[in-house]
């Protein structure tokens, strides 16, 4: 009998035994597992196929709304509480180091596994045979600062008891995934007060552990992965032009433009100009056969319902904004294209504050402003945003459709539609990348965003998105 073996015969007689009695939950497990519970299914979109490792009696993955479901544990009485209690979730029994899963699967949960399993390298490199492009995976183990107090909470039977844990810091885990082939997207610490008393659960875990220093006193990490990428593709893309006001534009937009990938199209939505922008597109497309384009003429209000207009149509793999003020020059964008398809991030978000701008492409309190939002949105959403309101935006069609089936979640709330992205990026975990650009001076036309106004706006959606984000 080899040491893994040796190992799990160990812990699945362990299992089998807290299985197979009844009443095993107590004070401080039930809150601990709850909140796990809401985090997960905060994540997790109900379209998406999941599966959990280490499932135990499938409370985790049965307490899901998803379309498809498969817990595995190695534990029989543990896969026999789990299926008669969820049904409607298939449930494996076999050991997670050389599971082999047939149906790739959009999101695998790992939940307080690696504390427990003989060789997490083995088990992130056996994940990879079961993840497709963008699979993403879900860990999340315990804080070394608990080993102490976790160990006094078994004794005096708050907590099931344990055998010996590996106890891994988030660099440990990061560092196993990269080994492994994977790579990191985000971090976050959960459950500051695991037990579930009124007022004083949410207070402390929705709310006061997004805070330093008490953040740092979490009971778990959760870090979330994905493949790193092994080949590259080509796609065909569509550029979105929301235009308003930008008649004088509008030949050096189609002058500037290139194909990328296997194919290209341009698609114009103009939005209610008092200038002829409308007429001055569909003049110079009539004879333009440099690339497939099309225009449409926007119905709503705002940049954001003239992009969702575009995405509308748009028939390419992947999706680019491409403001029609051209303070951002089209020839840029071949450089978000390559960031994407090799798999830099799957969400590309143009920066402005990296080079030095022209003298009056950005007034004083609008670079204030977006310095600001920057800082908040990186904390709101724990991945590097350094420009939210930069209008080159870069995404893979199939991601959009999944932000815009969760819309809902956030509303229709963002006239700019800058927001609606990121936020919507951030809910299903995204790997988003900043992208620097050098921010020209307009040489037509002026701003159609009001600085006050508009940065009234958006200090509203900063508060919006902490509630509908970061203190969920």
């Amino acid at each position: 009998m080899n040491n893994l073996t040796a190992y799990n015969t160990e812990r699945s007689a362990f299992w089998d035994k807290i299985y197979s009695t009844d009443g095993n939950s107590n004070l401080f497990s039930s809150a601990y597992h709850f909140r796990v519970k809401e985090v997960v299914s905060f994540i997790i979109p109900e379209s998406s196929s999941v599966l959990e490792l280490g499932c135990g009696d499938g409370s985790l993955i049965g307490s899901l709304n998803a379309s498809k479901k498969t817990g595995v544990d190695f534990s029989q009485a543990a896969i026999s509480k789990a299926k008669e209690f969820y049904p409607d979730t298939e449930f494996i029994l076999a050991d997670v180091h050389s599971l082999t899963n047939n149906e790739n699967t959009d999101y695998i949960i790992l939940s307080d596994l690696i504390n427990d399993v003989y060789d997490v390298q083995i088990l992130f490199q056996n994940l990879v045979k079961n993840c497709h492009e963008n699979t993403k995976l879900i860990i999340n183990f315990y804080s070394k600062l608990w080993s102490f107090p976790l160990k006094f909470a078994e004794k005096i039977k708050l907590k099931k008891k344990n055998l010996e844990q590996n106890w891994l810091t988030v660099h440990d885990v990061i560092n196993l995934l990269k080994l492994s082939g994977f790579e990191f997207i985000n971090h976050k610490r959960e459950v500051l007060f695991p037990v579930r008393i009124p007022l004083l659960y949410s207070f402390f875990n929705k709310f006061l552990s997004r805070f330093f220093p008490f953040n740092h006193l979490c009971l778990t990490n959760f870090v979330t992965a994905g493949l790193i990428p092994s080949e590259i593709k080509s796609n065909s893309v569509s550029i979105i032009v929301p235009a308003r006001n930008e008649a004088g534009n509008i030949r050096d937009i189609l002058d500037g433009v290139e194909k990328l990938g296997s194919e290209t199209e341009l698609i114009f939505v103009e939005g209610n100009s008092s200038d002829n922008t409308y007429d001055v597109i569909k003049s110079e497309i009539k004879n333009y056969t440099k690339l497939p384009v099309s225009l449409y003429k926007q119905k709503g209000k705002g940049k954001g319902d003239a992009v969702r207009e575009g995405f509308k149509h748009a028939n390419g793999d992947i999706l680019m904004i491409l403001d029609a003020d051209l303070t951002v020059p089209p020839d840029r964008l071949k450089f978000f294209y390559e960031a994407i398809v090799t798999g830099k991030g799957e969400f590309i978000n143009g920066v402005r504050l990296v080079y030095p701008m022209d003298k009056k492409a950005m007034r004083f309190f609008n670079l204030l402003g977006n310095k600001f939002f920057s800082w908040a949105f990186t904390w709101l959403i724990g991945q590097p945003v350094k420009d939210t309101l930069c209008g080159t935006k870069v995404l893979y069609k199939k991601d959009y459709n999944l932000i815009s089936e969760n819309r809902e979640y956030f509303g229709n709330f963002d006239p700019y539609g800058d927001f609606d992205l990121i936020f919507g990026a951030a809910k299903i975990n995204l790997k988003i990348i900043d992208l620097p650009v050098r921010y020209r001076e307009r040489t037509y036309g002026e701003t159609n965003i009001s600085r006050w106004s508009g940065g009234w706006l958006l200090l509203k959606m900063v508060f919006f998105a902490a509630r509908k984000l970061k203190f969920k």
